[in-house]
Order: C-alpha cells, then sequence, then structure tokens
C-alpha cells in the first residue's frame, strides 16, 4: 500500500508550508504533491457547506483513498513517504483514523505562540476576501457563532491555539516516541538545527537541509471601500465556483484574490491591546500543555515587542499558498 510513513500533523499558520516543501528537497524523503489533502479529516465525503469559501476547499479534498494512494506511488524505493495536514492535531477523529490505518506513523507538530497563530490566521482569510470582520479581536468573538453555524476548522482562531488538549488526545493514540514536537520560532530562528532534528527524527541522514523557503507569506490588505467591493465578490465568487467541475472557476477567485493583495501591505505585527484581549482564553491550556511536555511556554503570556512570525514583505511574485492543489517543490 502507498501510504505515508509520516504527517505534518499541526498547526496551521505555524510553517508548515515551508516545512512540507524544505523536506521534498531532501533525496530520501518524498512528500506528497499536494500540500494539505485532508484525506484523515473525514471518514468519506466532506461536507458540502459551510463559512465563506469553506464549499470551494471542501472539494479539494483527496478523500477516496485510491487517490491518495495514489499521490505517493511516485515515490522512488527506499524512501520515506510523507504529507502535510496541519489540521490532523486539531481533530480527534483524525488522529483514530490515522491511528486505525498507519498505526507506526510518525507525526511532527509545530507550535507556535497560539495569539500570533490566531492573527496570522485571521489575516489570512481576512487578506483573501473570506473573513467579512475586519477586527481580529471581534472575528475571535464570533468563533462560537461560526462553529454552530458549520465553519470549516481554519476558521477557529481560539480553539486550534488550544494545543495541551490536541496533544493530550494524541498521547493517548500514539506513543510520545512517534510525536516529535518543537516551537514555530525554532524553525524561524534556527532552520538547519530544527530540520535536522526532524530529520533525526524520522530516520533520514542530517546535514542536507540547511535552510527554510519563505512560503506562505501572508500580505495585509487595509479596510477600504474598494476592499469591501473586491471581498464580496470574492466570496460570491468562491460560492459559485464550488459548483462547477474540478477547479475551473478557480481562475475567478484567484484574480479577486489577486487583486485584494496587489500592493497590499505586509502583515501587521500585533499589538499589546490585542494580545492581553486574548491571551485569558489561552492560559488555561498553556498551563496544561507545560505540564504534559515539560517546557516552558509563559512566554506566551507576556508582552512582546515582535509579532514573532515571519513578518515582513512577500517575496516577489508569489501568492498566498494554494493548498489543496498539486504544487511543484
Amino acid at each position: 500500500m502507498a501510504l505515508p510513513d509520516f504527517f505534518i500533523a499541526g498547526v496551521p499558520k505555524a510553517g508548515t508550508t515551508a516545512l512540507h516543501a524544505a523536506l521534498a528537497r531532501h533525496p530520501a524523503l518524498f512528500m506528497s504533491p499536494v500540500k494539505e489533502p485532508k484525506f484523515f479529516l473525514t471518514d468519506g465525503p466532506p461536507p458540502a457547506e459551510g463559512g465563506p469559501g469553506d464549499a470551494k476547499t471542501y472539494r479539494e479534498h483527496i478523500w477516496r483513498r485510491a487517490d491518495y494512494e495514489a499521490m505517493f506511488d511516485a515515490a522512488p524505493p527506499g524512501t520515506l513517504r510523507g504529507e502535510s495536514t496541519p489540521f490532523y492535531l486539531y481533530s480527534r477523529m483524525a488522529q483514530q483514523r490515522i491511528k486505525a490505518l498507519v498505526p507506526d506513523a510518525r507525526l511532527i507538530v509545530v507550535l507556535r505562540d497560539p495569539v500570533e497563530r490566531a492573527h496570522s490566521n485571521w489575516t489570512h482569510l481576512w487578506s483573501a476576501g473570506l473573513d467579512p470582520c475586519g477586527d481580529f479581536v471581534q472575528a475571535c468573538e464570533q468563533e462560537d457563532r461560526r462553529i454552530a453555524a458549520g465553519w470549516a476548522d481554519f476558521w477557529h482562531y481560539i480553539s486550534l491555539g488550544k494545543y495541551g488538549e490536541q496533544l493530550q488526545q494524541l498521547y493517548s493514540r500514539f506513543s510520545r516516541e512517534q510525536v516529535l514536537v518543537f516551537r514555530y520560532r525554532a524553525l524561524v530562528d534556527d532552520p538547519a538545527d530544527t530540520l535536522d532534528r526532524v530529520c533525526d527524527f524520522l530516520g533520514a541522514p542530517a546535514g542536507l537541509l540547511a535552510d527554510l523557503p519563505r512560503e506562505n507569506v501572508t500580505a495585509h490588505p487595509r479596510p477600504s471601500a474598494r476592499h469591501r467591493l473586491v471581498a464580496t465578490a470574492r466570496r460570491t465568487s468562491a460560492a459559485v465556483s464550488a459548483l462547477l467541475p474540478d477547479h475551473s472557476g478557480a481562475v475567478l477567485t484567484d484574480r479577486l484574490e489577486h487583486l485584494l493583495q496587489q500592493d497590499a501591505a505586509p502583515r501587521r505585527p500585533l499589538t499589546w491591546e490585542q494580545r492581553r484581549a486574548l491571551i485569558p482564553r489561552f492560559e488555561p491550556d498553556i498551563r496544561l500543555l507545560e505540564s504534559l511536555t515539560g517546557a516552558d511556554f509563559s512566554d506566551w503570556l507576556l508582552p512582546r515587542g515582535d509579532s514573532g512570525g515571519l513578518v515582513g514583505a512577500r517575496p516577489s511574485g508569489q501568492r498566498q499558498a494554494r493548498n489543496g492543489r498539486p504544487r511543484q517543490f
């Protein structure tokens, strides 16, 4: 069976796209040509409805097993096969399905300051014209209503950052020897050493990967009448394109997204006021995470002088990552 040997299982907006691209350069590793196939998120077809753009995204799920296994057919003999769906950590059912089908799998989890992760998550959807709320904190306050309405996991800005709860579930199904946990900051600040840690964990030769490509860097359009108009059109086009076969509607939605992000400013750092408003939502879970891992995460509860991420101009010619579609790495 052509199934993966390992997964980048978490978390969204913590460098998983860049990590996937970096590992794809390793001669002993084969990364799926589709980043985020989301196979283990459902047992059968994904839902058909949800929040803005969800129906279109659901159509990109590779949920048929034959299609999923076909992604790994091109893996050279002897290579370790991997895929990256950073929602697997969040989904208890995904963890259960992985355990049933690939019980010896190794799982990589990258943890990012949960407030910063939530901010990057919201900015991603705001810049794509999909989140109708232009205020980050207010968007977080709408989460319970959105979940009740069936909006997909990527809209769960707060819940996705409850790493303690998620790891507790993961450790109940997989031995700790099968799970590698490290910080997003380690990936950004010391990529060579961190990539060596990943290779050692997987049993692949270390010392072959030295840098992390800048992938999935988010722009930050400023609120304006133009932004509201184009964003409304973008959400409408996403709903319409979901009704069209394959990715035939992607050209229109991609063009509207490009218009939204054209000449947009880099993602703005978090303010202390924003952090202070949201830290209490995470503090109990951070304490649970510390008890589970024995590591100190108290810096996540403090003011920060920067947003802690790759805040800067998007590389020339780059657009938002097209997860769910085949890519060339």
